[in-house]
Formats: C-alpha cells, structure tokens, sequence
C-alpha cells in the first residue's frame, strides 16, 4: 500500500464532506467568506471552523486551504516552505537543515521531500523522517521508527510530523555516524 499524495488526501476529505457535515467544500467556502474571518488566514479559519461549527481537523484543513486558495492565495514550491521555515532568527540554523537534507536524501533514490508549512518530511513509502527549525539555535530531526534502535540520542517525540522519536542537531558537526545509522533504520523500517 503507498501513501496518498496530498492531492489524493484531499479529494478522499472533500469527497465525504457533504456527507460528514451537511455541506459540500462549496458551500464551506461560501460560508468562510460570510463569517468575517479573513480566508487567508488559514489559521483563524480552522479555530472558526473548530469552535463554531465543530468541524473535525482533516475537514477543517481541507476547507481552510481551499477557502485561501479561492480567495488569492499560492501555495509555496517545497523549496518556498523551507526557505520560510529558515527565515528570520532561525536563518543561522539553514546549514544545519541542509545536511541533514542532503544526508536523508542520500539514503536511497526513492526518498521525496515535500512542503509544510512548519517542517519539511521526507517520505519514501510513508513518511520516515521530518525536519522542524525548532529554535534560533536547534533543528529537530524527527525519525519513525517501528523498532527503535537503542540511542541515548533518542528522545519519544509525536512531532514533527509522523515522527516516534527526535533528536536535537545544534551545529553541521552533530551529524554524526550514529545520526546517521539512524536515519537509515528510519529510512529501512518504512520502505
């Protein structure tokens, strides 16, 4: 079984949403744009959807993005997310993001990268890996595991993204071998 895109997520949500919700994602949109929430705000637009209507998360993703994508709103390239990701004050961490990239890359020829807007998976049958500018001075690689390797680099973790276990990387020289037989169980355990 391979991993759906996010095109196919999304269709999967909008295709039962009328049923889910007693309004199709039309009607959703329509109903964003009368709230007086601004619908590039796809953050306020989830809390509304949430706290007024008890929309459910992957619904409340699905209409927030399109209700944005109607109203003006481009989607970033998977390069555009991170370069928002290593803005500002967490610009000095960039080097650090990349050779983290360039190391889970070179696991094999079937890992992708693809775009969030507050970390950057890396997928290869399903997501393995995810990497999130913690803070100002830390990176936080995010590894899932079914069998974790015994680490004391490893702490259990929910985030970023699918991760079961994270450990914090402050400078390129924390890259260690260790970090990287890592990532390959990471890499080799979702393949």
């Amino acid at each position: 079984m391979s991993a759906k895109s996010p095109e196919q997520m999304m269709a999967a949500v909008t295709a039962s949403m009328a049923e889910r919700t007693g309004r199709t994602l039309d009607e959703w949109v329509a109903a964003v744009e009368a709230s007086g929430v601004d619908p590039l705000d796809q953050k306020a637009v989830r809390a509304w959807l949430k706290d007024t209507h008890g929309v459910l998360q992957n619904t409340q993703w699905a209409i927030a993005f399109e209700a944005a994508r109607r109203n003006g709103w481009v989607e970033p390239d998977v390069e555009g997310y991170i370069e928002s990701q290593y803005a500002g004050p967490k610009a000095g961490m960039r080097p650090v993001f990349d050779a983290v990239r360039a190391l889970l890359e070179s696991l094999g020829d079937d890992v992708s990268v693809e775009g969030r807007g507050g970390y950057t998976p890396f997928v290869r049958r399903r997501q393995f890996a995810a990497v999130a500018a913690a803070t100002r001075t830390r990176v936080d690689l995010g590894l899932r595991f079914t069998d974790a390797p015994d680490s004391s680099l490893l702490t259990p973790a929910t985030a970023p993204g699918q991760s079961t276990h994270k450990l914090g990387l402050t400078s390129t020289d924390d890259l260690t071998d260790e970090v990287e037989a890592l990532a390959r169980a990471a890499y080799d355990q979702n393949g």
